[in-house]
């Protein structure tokens, strides 16, 4: 079972399931978003295979194969169950983009019928929802590092030349965007300011999050099934196959487990570190999504959350058949 999915679906589901199905043949995105370990998975399992639906992630780590137990990737019995897309598309030393992702994404649900985005990376689900132009310029390590070495303040000063709309919403002191906008001009010779705004899909989203109230206790118990799970062991045969410099083995879980592989840290002490790592990420998630005004937000720990929100999904698709 899922990480996020630990709830008595027994008693979740007795009413939903009754309740005649709804086939639609125009395209429906129901996004389901919020923190991490709110359970938006395993909602959306549920729900999914209620609409005869599919299921995109919106997960910025599960896209790389083989960082499995620590980004809580769906079971291979659940992606049996409901077709998942979106997972275990890169390798670990490639560098998925916004933009590629957004491609990829695009591309799936084109194809019509009711589909579910569910994850808690918000610029994944914004370069959906709100059909972002994204320029689609990879990154360029060996410009990058040419242009850095001329410091900060001249970059942004040769931004001003080149994008004075970029550089007027750009902080002076903002790096990294400022490098950004610079790398995709002297790429593509167009400002990024031109290329860059939104193309908002033209089929009805319905945009749904999730938030708990015991959302720290959620997080320690994930935690804890994570590491039952063979968590350290992934965590080493990642650090002995890619080399412990690897940019996502810096990353949350991940990052905690090496240290205490390393002996700087006891085990115990690296899954405190976790939660209390994942708590802050969380709140982070929270704030994001709090700024997000079309969202619904729904209580991860109702008893009646299937059916709750399966009757909203209902109520929403039947609106979009009249119309």
């Amino acid at each position: 079972m899922n990480f996020e999915s630990r709830m008595d679906r027994s008693i979740l589901t007795q009413n939903f399931q009754n309740e005649p199905k709804i086939f639609i043949n125009t395209p429906v995105l129901i996004i389901i978003g919020g923190a991490t370990a709110t359970g938006k998975s395993g909602l959306a399992i549920e729900l999914a295979e209620r609409f005869d639906s599919i299921i995109l992630s919106a997960d910025s780590r599960q896209v790389y194969r083989e960082f499995t137990i620590g980004t809580a990737k769906p079971t291979r019995q659940e992606r049996d169950r409901i077709p998942h897309y979106l997972i275990d598309i890169c390798d670990p030393t490639e560098t998925l983009t916004v933009a590629d992702y957004q491609m990829r994404a695009q591309a799936i649900l084109s194809r019509g019928k009711i589909q579910f985005l569910v994850g808690g990376t918000g610029l994944y689900i914004k370069a959906i929802a709100r059909g972002m132009k994204i320029p689609r310029v990879a990154p360029q390590p060996e410009l990058r590092s040419q242009l850095q070495q001329l410091g900060q303040k001249t970059l942004y000063e040769m931004l001003q030349q080149v994008d004075t709309i970029a550089a007027n919403r750009i902080h002076a002191n903002d790096q990294v965007r400022t490098l950004r906008a610079l790398e995709v001009f002297y790429v593509t010779g167009r400002p990024i300011s031109e290329q860059q705004g939104e193309d908002p899909p033209k089929f009805p989203i319905l945009y749904l999050a999730l938030n708990s109230d015991r959302l720290e206790q959620r997080i320690a118990k994930r935690t804890g099934q994570m590491l039952e799970m063979g968590f350290v062991e992934e965590v080493k045969t990642l650090c002995e196959k890619y080399g412990e410099q690897l940019p996502l083995l810096n990353t949350l879980g991940y990052a905690e487990m090496r240290q205490y592989l390393r002996g700087e840290i006891s085990l115990s002490e690296a899954e405190r570190l976790t939660v209390l790592h994942t708590r802050q990420f969380a709140k982070r998630q929270r704030t994001w999504f709090r700024g997000v005004s079309e969202i619904e937000w729904f209580d991860s720990d109702a008893v009646d959350l299937v059916d709750r929100v399966g009757s909203r999904i209902q109520q929403f698709c039947k609106n979009v058949q009249r119309d």
